[in-house]
């Protein structure tokens, strides 16, 4: 394991104990085996740290979302395994994530450096939307449908449910529920 692969994995143990405003570069390094000089030599500050454990160290919520191929696979396989893999990481995500919230002005600082990093949460929504609506012209999803809705439905509950995985500590089964989710917004 390389150094960059050795602060994020740290990073992500710390910030899933500690969550992201109690991470400190500084105690990031100290648990990689390294100093906070040589991690500044791998990122450029503590948000990029962040958009790496969220890319790199959980469920690959955005891999699959650029697996997804209109016509490849099954519409209903494609949802449950898009679903499944967004409960997963945001069951991961939520303990990493919450404590943003815990201040305003910690939470605008951070809402500023991920808009100058080029990510926002929307994005998953609007991938799968972008998905959605290319089945939807290659008429595997009703004309009807929404496809703005479908995401927005599907990420939101799976979300929903990364915060109960994490509540009440519970884990289930992320599959089983995702052929749930899909079917009740996909008949």
């Amino acid at each position: 394991m390389g150094t960059r692969e050795k602060i994020l994995a740290a990073a992500a143990g710390i910030m899933r104990e500690q969550g992201y405003a109690r991470a400190t570069t500084k105690e990031i390094a100290r648990a990689a085996g390294f100093s906070e000089a040589a991690l500044y030599k791998h990122f450029a500050d503590k948000t990029e740290i962040f958009l790496g454990v969220i890319s790199s160290q959980l469920p690959a919520l955005d891999t699959a979302l650029g697996e997804l191929t209109a016509g490849r696979h099954t519409l209903r396989g494609n949802l449950v395994r898009i679903t499944a893999t967004a409960i997963d990481f945001y069951t991961e995500s939520f303990p990493i994530g919450a404590s943003l919230f815990s201040s305003q002005d910690l939470l605008d600082a951070h809402r500023a450096a991920i808009r100058e990093h080029g990510a926002t949460p929307r994005t998953p929504v609007a991938r799968l939307a972008e998905y959605l609506r290319a089945e939807r012209t290659l008429g595997r999803l009703p004309s009807t449908s929404d496809p703005d809705a479908i995401a927005a439905l599907l990420l939101g509950a799976a979300f929903q449910q990364g915060f109960l995985r994490n509540w009440d500590a519970e884990s289930g089964d992320p599959a089983g529920l995702a052929r749930k989710l899909v079917k009740a917004v996909v008949p």
